[in-house]
């Protein structure tokens, strides 16, 4: 029973609010001043730069080791231990020793004397990040007049010398007082 009471109430507080509520139409405004609106878009982009500088190479140290003296100091320690007789034999030894080591040594590395090797060229890159600004359009912000009522709007494209405009009705009530 409860419920068949409600119903009509319902409707009536529906009914209500339906009549309560805006009544909205279309109309033509007159457009006073359009100004385009403009955006500053930064792009980067990489810039580079290159130039050749010269280098020179490290020398390479002469890799003739120890080889030829070891092997001239014993060729001239038995050469010199064929001399004479005694202590002069040792001291002969000795001497053909170290003789034999120096000539060996020399010889060794009579051959691989490096020379100092020509200058080389490389390229060298720098770059950076630079930002290139643009202005992008992105609407219009539009001034516009309706019945002595000044506004403003942002638009997408350019309007011409009117615009549509929504215009919304709503009835004032006396406020309410206990």
């Amino acid at each position: 029973m409860k419920r068949t009471a409600l119903a009509p109430a319902l409707l009536l507080a529906t009914l209500a609010a339906a009549t309560a509520q805006a009544q909205s139409f279309t109309d033509q405004a007159r457009v006073r001043a359009v100004e385009p609106q403009y955006e500053v878009v930064q792009t980067p982009r990489q810039e580079c730069t290159s130039q050749w500088v010269q280098e020179q190479p490290r020398a390479a140290a002469p890799s003739g080791g120890y080889g030829g003296a070891i092997i001239g100091g014993v060729a001239g320690g038995l050469l010199g231990n064929q001399v004479g007789k005694g202590h002069g034999r040792e001291a002969a030894t000795a001497a053909g020793a170290v003789i034999g080591a120096l000539t060996g040594d020399r010889l060794a590395n009579s051959g691989t004397a490096v020379a100092a090797p020509a200058p080389e060229a490389r390229e060298v890159r720098n770059c950076r990040t630079v930002y290139d600004q643009q202005n992008r359009l992105t609407g219009y912000r539009v001034i516009y007049d309706y019945r002595g009522q000044e506004a403003s709007t942002v638009m997408r494209e350019q309007p011409g010398s009117t615009i549509p405009v929504r215009v919304s009705v709503t009835p004032l009530e006396p406020e309410f007082r206990r």
